[in-house]
């Protein structure tokens, strides 16, 4: 964990942070799957799921399926995707990219179920999901807003390689911007 005042750890190259199998992002130990529509369901209708992580759904996760049951286009590619422990094949979490981007800039969040914090995987999401992020068309900017009240979020932004830039006395803002291309 870096010290208060050290700069940010390098972001790892879209390469090095994820890979793809077919519509899942890979990364170490998760893989990034697009929302199924038995699993936006499920959430919906609060009906546990053998596949779940105890603790999942999250509250947050029940404000994305609601937010993706009423834009059902957010899961496409570069939209929101659930967080799969690789190791156990339990839902972890749930990340994803507030498509479309604007002027070159897109927002993402994520959230990890409370049975499975302090292992990295928030970060590890995080890292992967901000690389995608920069390998779509025209998106040169990838960001999040935490709350100050969160400083665990902001720490793992920090450790995913994103930078605070900017902020208000309730919210940090971080982004992580693409490398200039060489012509």
């Amino acid at each position: 964990m870096p010290l208060a005042g050290s700069p940010p750890e390098p972001a790892a190259s879209p390469a090095a942070a994820f890979s793809v199998r077919g519509a899942d992002l890979l990364t170490a130990r998760l893989a990034l799957r697009p929302w199924s529509d038995a699993d936006l369901a499920a959430v919906l209708e609060g009906a546990r799921q053998p596949h779940w992580a105890a603790d999942f759904p999250a509250d947050g996760d029940r404000v994305i399926a609601g937010f993706i049951d009423g834009h059902p286009d957010r899961r496409g590619t570069y939209g929101q995707r659930l967080i799969i422990e690789r190791a156990s094949g339990l839902l972890v979490g749930a990340i994803g990219l507030f498509w479309p981007p604007g002027d070159g800039a897109v927002e993402f969040g994520y959230g990890v179920v409370a049975s499975r914090r302090g292992r990295g995987y928030a970060t590890e999401a995080a890292r992967a999901m901000a690389a995608f992020a920069l390998t779509a068309p025209g998106v040169h900017t990838v960001y999040a807003d935490v709350e100050l009240t969160n400083p665990a979020s902001c720490r793992v932004l920090v450790k995913a390689g994103l930078e605070r830039w900017s902020g208000d006395d309730r919210v940090a803002r971080f982004r992580l911007r693409a490398a200039p291309r060489s012509a």
